[in-house]
C-alpha cells in the first residue's frame, strides 16, 4: 500500500463504527430526474448527484454513484461524476463506483488505473467488477487496489434473474471442480485476501444480491470464509423487495461484511425528503445489524 493510506478495509470497518452500514444509491433514472424537477442532461444529473451526496453527508457511511446514468450524458456527464464523486470523498463518505468493469491485460489494468489511482479525476474509494473472464484476469484491480489502499467488488451472485443459470453453473475443471461458478469466485477473492497484509475487512469484496437464495447458488452462508471478513455489496433492499431486518438472517456469517444498499426506495423521497428518508433507514440497518 503506498503512502500512509489506510487499507480500505480498515477504512471500511471505521465508516460502519462511526456511520453505519447503509449505502445510498446514486442512481439518476430518466422518471426519478423529472420526478425531481430536473432536466435529463449532464447538469441534471450533477444536480442529482450533489443532491443526493448532501442527504448522505453525516447519516450514512457510503454511497454508490451508478456510473452508466451519467456515461449517458458523454464526456460531460464524466465531468458531472467526477464531481459528484469528489463532493463526496470531501463529505467523509467511501465511494463506491459500480462500473463492473472487466477485461483482461493492459485494458484491465487500465480500467483500474482509472478508478482506483489516488489523484485520478474518476477515484473513487472501491470499484465494482466483472470476473467473466476469470478472477485471474482481475489479478492487476487486485493488485493496485490493495497498494492504493482502495477495494474491489467481484459480482458473483447477482439479483437479476438472467443471471442465475450462469451463476449457478458448476465449475468443470481445475482447482475448483464441482462447485458453482459463484462459490469458486468467493473462494478466489478470499484466497486473495489471506495473501495480503492484515486489514479488518479484505480489500477485495462480493457482490451478492440480498433477494437470492445464495444456498442455490451453492453458496454456504454457516460456514463461509473468515479472516479477514469479505466486504459484501448487497443491492436488492428496498424498492427490490429485499427488507432490512432481514439482512443478518440472509446473509448468515458474511452478515459482518455486509453494506446495506438501497437506490430507487431512497431516491423516491425527492430532493427535499432524502436526507429524513436516509437517515430513517440508517437507523434501521443499526437496530438490524445490533
Amino acid at each position: 500500500m503506498s503512502g500512509a493510506v489506510a487499507a480500505f478495509g480498515d477504512r471500511l470497518a471505521e465508516a460502519f463504527a462511526e456511520r453505519g452500514r447503509l449505502c445510498v444509491g446514486i442512481d439518476p433514472h430518466a422518471h426519478l430526474l423529472a420526478d425531481w424537477g430536473l432536466p435529463a442532461s449532464a447538469a441534471g444529473v450533477r444536480e442529482f448527484g450533489l443532491i443526493a451526496v448532501e442527504a448522505a453527508a453525516g447519516r450514512a457511511g457510503l454511497v454508490k454513484p451508478q456510473v452508466a446514468f451519467f456515461e449517458r450524458y458523454g464526456s460531460a456527464g464524466y465531468a458531472a461524476l467526477e464531481e459528484v464523486i469528489a463532493a463526496a470523498r470531501a463529505a467523509g463518505l467511501l465511494v463506491i463506483a459500480d462500473a463492473k468493469r472487466g477485461d483482461i491485460g493492459t485494458s484491465v489494468t487500465a480500467y483500474a488505473d482509472s478508478w482506483l489511482t489516488p489523484g485520478s479525476p474518476l477515484e473513487a474509494d472501491a470499484l465494482t467488477v466483472s470476473a467473466f473472464q476469470g478472477v485471474g484476469s482481475l489479478a492487476d484491480p487486485m493488485r493496485l487496489a490493495e497498494q492504493h489502499g482502495k477495494g474491489l467488488f467481484v459480482l458473483a451472485a447477482t439479483s437479476n434473474p438472467e443471471a442465475a443459470s450462469l451463476q449457478q453453473a458448476v465449475v468443470a475443471s481445475g482447482g475448483h471442480a464441482g462447485m458453482t461458478v459463484a462459490r469458486a469466485i468467493i473462494e478466489d477473492v478470499h484466497a486473495f485476501n489471506q495473501q495480503q497484509p492484515e486489514h479488518a475487512y479484505g480489500t477485495v469484496g462480493l457482490v451478492l444480491g440480498a433477494t437470492v437464495d445464495l444456498a442455490a447458488y451453492g453458496i454456504d452462508t454457516v460456514d463461509a470464509p473468515s479472516a479477514p471478513a469479505v466486504p459484501v455489496l448487497a443491492p436488492g433492499f428496498g424498492h427490490q423487495g429485499a427488507r432490512v431486518e432481514d439482512a443478518p438472517r440472509l446473509f448468515g456469517a458474511f452478515a459482518p461484511g455486509v453494506i446495506v444498499s438501497e437506490s430507487r426506495g431512497l431516491l423516491a423521497a425527492g430532493p427535499g425528503g432524502l436526507a429524513d428518508a436516509v437517515s430513517r433507514r440508517a437507523q434501521e440497518v443499526r437496530v438490524s445489524h445490533g
